[in-house]
């Protein structure tokens, strides 16, 4: 569904106020690919898992602790950093019990209830808040 003008000089509007008042931000949204930077990220999570993995072993071979907890926490940060960013890396949809937020009733794979795009669920927000 299209715009009308009025929408349209009030995006416009505030696209130049967002950029006058934080430049550097807009042009990083802008030109930002999150997906990218989150592969990016998970990549980096997977080797850090191995190096700290290799740490860890290393630390086990020559009896030294601190070298092993050090190994610990280098797997325990890559981890991390690959379960954070895997949702945006891989662009997976996160599923939730149905009904408990007026989600759709729309089935994916398997039967599971699936949310539907962040475009249409503003959309249909929009049109209730119009009707009343």
């Amino acid at each position: 569904m299209p715009l009308s003008e009025h929408e349209q000089r009030l995006l416009e509007q505030i696209e130049r106020a967002l950029v006058d008042d934080d430049p550097k931000f807009a042009s990083s949204v802008r030109t930002g690919d999150r997906r990218l930077k989150a592969r990016r990220k998970l990549q980096l999570g997977a080797l850090l898992v191995l190096v700290g993995l290799a740490v860890l072993v290393g630390g086990a071979v020559a009896p030294s602790v601190p070298l092993g907890v050090l190994g610990f926490l280098v797997m325990f940060g890559g981890a991390a950093l690959g379960v954070l960013n895997y949702r945006t890396a891989t662009g997976a949809v996160e599923t939730g019990p149905a009904g408990a937020r007026g989600g759709s009733t729309a089935r994916g794979r398997g039967g599971k209830p699936r949310r539907q795009p962040l475009k249409n669920r503003l959309e249909e927000r929009f049109r209730r808040r119009y009707d009343q």
